[in-house]
């Protein structure tokens, strides 16, 4: 952390009115995009996906729960993993609060992921979480919204990626979020981000963007390097499972 000048309180007063007006700037900005996200075409979903749940075959338009909106988070579970992504599992962490609210606003959310979803019941249950978790094993969602990589694309480190080509995560599986609306019948995508696109939905980040040390991530070999499951803080015996991969 760099030094910082002790100065009297009116002239902080002073300081704090001058980052005011960026920090209103960027409000500003942030309702401008989002009314762009919301103005956005849609595209028809003409596939019929049909996932695994824990009570049995699922599809997309069931998802929605009998609202109009649905919001999905890709989460990073490949099928050969004995656990999810700590990373995704740092946003799901924030998921089940949120998601009472969002059904009285006419949207339902659920999860995804490529995992069996016998997998994905005991990883949530270790976690404590009671969100809608489906998995993508049986059919083509995660290769159809680019958050599934190939062998071929891992080997070359070259895949579609947040809408451009170019080198890939070190694993088959990346993060991401897609939203769709039901419309008569029909269901329509109308929005997808991946990558830092996703730093917007987690509170943790911008609770520590508020203090004097921010994120503090400049000297680590990835920016979330420091996150771990929420139930592995304490534990002595953690190896982080993409230190080794990133560094390469």
């Amino acid at each position: 952390m760099s030094e910082h000048s002790i100065i009297s309180h009116q002239q902080w007063i002073k300081a704090r009115q001058e980052l005011l007006q960026k920090e209103k700037e960027l409000t500003r900005l942030r309702d401008h995009v989002s009314q762009m996200r919301r103005e956005l075409p849609w595209e028809k979903v003409t596939k019929d996906y049909v996932f695994a749940s824990e009570t049995g075959q699922v599809s997309l338009a069931e998802l929605f729960a009998g609202r109009s909106q649905l919001i999905i988070y890709h989460f990073m579970f490949d099928p050969q993993w004995d656990e999810g992504c700590k990373s995704c599992s740092l946003l799901a962490d924030h998921f089940n609060p949120a998601i009472v609210h969002l059904e009285h606003r006419d949207v339902s959310m659920a999860v995804v992921s490529k995992a069996p979803i016998e997998k994905l019941k005991a990883f949530k249950q270790r976690m404590g979480w009671n969100f809608t978790w489906v998995s993508s094993l049986n059919n083509e969602f995660n290769r159809d919204y680019y958050v599934s990589f190939t062998e071929e694309e891992l080997k070359q480190n070259k895949a579609y990626y947040n809408y451009h080509e170019g080198a890939v995560f070190p694993v088959a599986e990346a993060p991401g979020i897609s939203v769709f609306i039901k419309q008569n019948n029909s269901v329509f995508h109308t929005y997808s981000s991946y990558s830092r696109g996703l730093d917007m939905f987690i509170n943790a980040y911008h609770l520590l963007d508020i203090t004097p040390k921010g994120r503090d991530e400049d000297k680590l070999i990835y920016s979330m390097e420091w996150i771990r499951h929420h139930d592995r803080y304490d534990d002595d015996s953690f190896v982080d499972p993409y230190t080794k991969l990133i560094s390469k």
